[in-house]
Order: C-alpha cells, then sequence, then structure tokens
C-alpha cells in the first residue's frame, strides 16, 4: 500500500500547485503528512520525520541556497555575469551553450555538490540564455543533469564511493567505468535539453533579481566577474582533494583547507569578493532594500520549498518504503539490471540519491555470489549501475529538484516534464550502456 500511497502523493502535489494553484511548500507539507498518517507512521515518528527533514535538509543548503543567490545578485546588477556571458558565447557560439553548461556542470559536480554546483553555475546560465536570447529552460536542464551525471556515478562524490565499500569494488575501475558510462549518459541528457527542453521557453529576465542597468564602462571584467565564482570552486575541490581521511595528511594548513573549502565558507568568501565588483560599493547595495535584501527574499521562497521538498523525502525514507522496495524486487534475477531497478524503485520513492546507492548496495551485496558478480569489473560495474539507477528519476521528493525548478522559474508540471524526464533518461542511458559493458567484459 505504500507504494499506491505514494504514487497518489505525488499525484496530489501536482493538482495542487498546478490546478489549484496551492503554494509548494505548503503542498509539499500537506502531503507529507497525509502520506504518514496513511502509511501507518507513528505520531512521533511523523513530527520527528518533519523537523528532520526540514532542518536536516537546509542545515546542509539552506546557507548556500542564500550566499549563491546573493553572488548571483551581485554578477547581474553589476554586469558581471553579462561579461562573463559575452565573453564565454564568443568563445563558444551560441549553438554550444546548452553543451557548455552540461559539461561545466559535469565537470564541477565531480567535487562540488549538485546543489552548489548549481548554484554556482546558474548566474552564467541566466546570462548565456539573455545574451543569446534563448530559453534558460535548455541550459538550465543542461546543467542540472550535467551536475547529476558526475554526482551519481564518478567517485570521489559520496555516493558511489560509499557503494563502492559496501560492495568491496575497487574504486580506480569504479572510476575507470563510471567516467565514460556519465559521460555518454551526459551526451543523452544535453541531447534531451537542447531537442525537447528548448522547446518550452521561460524567460530569464522573469527569474528573481533585476536586470542590470550598468553601463558597458562601469562593469567589470568578465575575468573579475568570475573570481567569485572560480575561488569557491576551487577551494572546494582543494577541500576534497587533501581530504585527511583520504591522504592521511594532517596539519594546520590542511585543516585551514578543510574550513576555507567547507561549501558554505567557500561560498560566504565569494560573497566578499563580489564586492569587489562594483565601480563603487554604495551602503544601498548591501543594505535590507538593496541588492542582498531583494536577493535574500528572492531566496527566502526557494528554501522554504527545498525545507519541504526534504519534509516529503524525510517521511518517505522513515515510512520504511526502501525496504519494502528492496524485499520487493530482490526476489526477481534480472542479472546486472536487478541492482539499476532497486536503485531507481529507492531513488524515486524517496529523493536521495546518495541513500540510494548505500541502500541498494547494501541490499544487492549479500546476493553478489549467487546473482555472479565476483569479479572486480563485475562489481566496479554494479556500482556505476545503482549509480546510473540513483539518478532516477528527480522529483518533488529531491530537494535538487527545487533547487534547479525554482531556480530556473518552471512550475512543479514542467519540472516534472522537463527535469523529472531528463533524469530518468540520463540514469536509463547509463544502465543501458552499463549492460552493453557487462555482456563484454563481464
Amino acid at each position: 500500500m505504500v507504494l499506491i500511497y505514494l504514487l497518489l502523493a505525488i499525484v496530489a502535489i501536482i493538482f495542487l500547485t498546478t490546478r489549484l494553484k496551492v503554494h509548494a511548500f505548503m503542498a509539499l507539507l500537506i502531503v507529507s503528512l497525509a502520506y504518514g498518517l496513511f502509511a501507518g507512521m507513528s505520531y512521533s515518528d511523523i513530527i520527528v520525520s518533519i523537523n528532520e527533514g526540514f532542518g536536516g535538509t537546509l542545515g546542509k543548503i539552506g546557507l548556500i541556497i542564500v550566499l549563491g543567490v546573493i553572488i548571483g545578485a551581485f554578477l547581474e546588477n553589476t554586469g558581471g555575469a553579462f561579461a562573463i556571458a559575452e565573453k564565454v558565447l564568443n568563445f563558444i557560439g551560441k549553438k554550444r551553450i546548452i553543451t557548455a553548461m552540461g559539461v561545466l556542470g559535469y565537470i564541477v559536480s565531480i567535487p562540488v555538490f549538485a546543489d552548489s554546483g548549481f548554484l554556482l553555475l546558474h548566474p552564467l546560465s541566466k546570462s548565456l540564455s539573455k545574451k543569446a536570447k534563448i530559453s534558460i529552460a535548455d541550459p538550465a536542464i543542461a546543467l542540472g543533469l550535467g551536475l547529476m551525471a558526475s554526482h551519481t556515478m564518478v567517485p570521489p562524490t559520496p555516493g558511489p564511493i560509499a557503494a563502492a565499500g559496501i560492495l568491496g569494488a575497487d574504486l580506480g575501475l569504479v572510476i575507470a567505468f563510471g567516467f565514460p558510462i556519465s559521460v555518454i549518459a551526459l551526451v543523452a541528457g544535453i541531447f534531451f535539453a537542447a531537442k525537447y527542453a528548448s522547446k518550452t521557453y521561460i524567460a530569464p529576465e522573469l527569474i528573481g533579481g533585476s536586470d542590470t542597468k550598468q553601463t558597458h564602462e562601469a562593469r567589470p571584467s568578465a575575468l573579475k566577474s568570475s573570481i567569485p565564482i572560480i575561488i569557491p570552486i576551487i577551494l572546494i575541490v582543494l577541500r576534497s582533494v587533501l581530504n585527511p581521511e583520504r591522504t592521511g595528511l594532517d596539519n594546520g594548513f590542511i585543516d585551514l583547507i578543510n574550513f576555507i573549502g567547507e561549501p558554505v565558507i567557500a561560498l560566504l568568501i565569494g560573497v566578499f569578493l563580489c564586492l569587489l565588483l562594483p565601480k563603487k560599493l554604495e551602503y544601498d547595495m548591501v543594505s535590507s532594500s538593496g541588492w542582498i535584501g531583494k536577493a535574500i527574499m528572492d531566496a527566502a521562497a526557494i528554501i522554504l520549498i527545498t525545507g519541504a521538498g526534504g519534509i516529503f523525502g524525510k517521511i518517505l525514507q522513515n515510512s520504511g518504503i526502501a525496504d519494502t522496495l528492496g524485499e520487493l524486487l530482490s526476489g526477481y534475477n534480472l542479472g546486472i539490471l536487478l541492482p539499476f531497478i532497486i536503485a531507481a524503485a529507492i531513488k524515486s520513492a524517496q529523493g536521495s540519491s546518495t541513500v540510494a546507492l548505500v541502500t541498494a548496495a547494501s541490499i544487492i551485496y549479500p546476493m553478489m555470489s549467487s546473482l555472479g558478480f565476483e569479479s572486480d569489473v563485475q562489481k566496479a560495474l554494479v556500482v556505476v549501475i545503482i549509480g546510473a539507477g540513483s539518478a532516477v528519476v528527480s522529483h518533488a521528493n529531491d530537494s535538487f529538484f527545487w533547487v534547479v525548478t525554482q531556480m530556473s522559474g518552471m512550475n512543479v508540471k514542467n519540472g516534472y516534464r522537463l527535469f523529472s524526464l531528463g533524469s530518468g533518461l540520463l540514469g536509463l542511458t547509463g544502465a543501458i550502456t552499463v549492460f552493453i559493458l557487462y555482456t563484454i567484459f563481464g
């Protein structure tokens, strides 16, 4: 019954937000509460899930969203984002914007979490759309899918590393297979964005923040404008590369890098660097009614909706739906497709790609020998196909879904039609590629 309740919950969210025009925050909160009651959760478990889902999600990305939106506001209002867009557009051409955003997202999300990566790169995506006079939908979807491709299939992101550890897979082989497979999946995602998402026009001017009125002479250069984006990315990458648990190094310098490379601190440094962008910094820019004040107002709705998405995901997790799906599917011998189906079912049911990776790997682990997954190559391919499954599909219970759709000005219906469908294609392409490689190398 919990699976039926899940389907009904998804339909209810779409109906409430699109037909009845209920605010997404209230729709998610009401549906989460109703699901918990119908699924037979105790009152105390429902309350704990609501508190943990909202607080846990915003504890991870709430400040990141605020700081990312502030950086975007400064880049937009000073004309910095336009300067970067102009330079990038001259280099790559109007016809390759979608590909460029997908590739940028893919690269950035290897060391940086997808949420942080999207917030850092979204101002560029928006400005490129404005400059090229195209819909924000296609570059935004390409960016989101690029971030998701490497986040789910390529170490050193936490999910694939955890799955590899559980299954005893060689991390080098996981990277060796995960990289080309995720690139093939990304190509499918970029094609989807270019041919399908591009048909939905969403004007970039309608998304939070005001269009810049800076003259060409007053704009900062493209290089100077890039610094508030590039420096946080470098700091976050350094923190990942110099992680003491991986390198064994432990000294004052490493501690400092771990501190300033924490996404919240790195983006805060990015905000301070943004203060160098205006030709003359004025008090009004940082006041409650100025650029920062308006940016925080824009971020408020995104934060609330993202937190409510976290509630929905946590309610689903604590209802035991992952265990139910695991028990239901593990009885079927589907070969290399079984790990994919289990991961996809868990991802779609509870929202978190990392949870789907870890849970699916834990379910598959006792069956590895009986399913014939014994060689190092086979184990590595199982990890990658679980990663592909953990991308299928991103929807209302996934906080990343709300970051992508709300920052890009999409309503829930378009979010399902564009990003959810795109994430499904991404994961399915990855799974088909693994299946072909498994028949060759397995």
